[in-house]
């Protein structure tokens, strides 16, 4: 399932135009259970994947239970009300990291924006793209 899903994912890069293992990189850095995770909403992307199936996030107001789902620029995500006042499901936020600079997170409202594509400097993980490009071009 998830060797289909990530396939997918490549064939999209690769259909964008650019360099195919960039636009792979932000395709994964704009999924929605990896925005949650990166916004400091969860301790690790099995729980950000956790809180989308269990559906506790809003995006742009509507109730989505997607973690694949694509993040656009300009996209609101937060909690749903009866979420943001459940301790258990808040209880693990860290707060928002400054290093992301694509994302914005307002702790007071308990919503954060989706504010651009990332690029593939500002992803801080060392990930050899190239290897992942060379395997799924054959």
């Amino acid at each position: 399932m998830l060797e289909r899903q990530f396939r997918k994912t490549f064939e999209e890069a690769q259909r964008i135009k650019g360099v195919t293992g960039e636009n792979l990189i932000k395709l994964l850095e704009s999924r929605l259970d990896n925005t949650i995770f990166r916004m400091g909403l969860t301790a690790s992307r099995p729980e950000a994947r956790q809180l989308v199936n269990h559906k506790h996030i809003l995006v742009n107001g509507e109730v989505m239970n997607v973690p694949s789902y694509t993040c656009k620029p300009g996209d609101i995500i937060a909690y749903k009300p009866k979420s943001a006042d459940n301790t258990a499901v808040t209880s693990k936020s860290r707060g928002k990291n400054p290093k992301f600079g694509w994302l914005d997170w307002n702790e007071t409202e308990k919503k954060g924006t989706f504010i651009t594509m990332p690029e593939r400097e500002h992803v801080p993980e060392n990930i050899k793209e190239q290897l992942i490009v060379e395997l799924y071009s054959k």
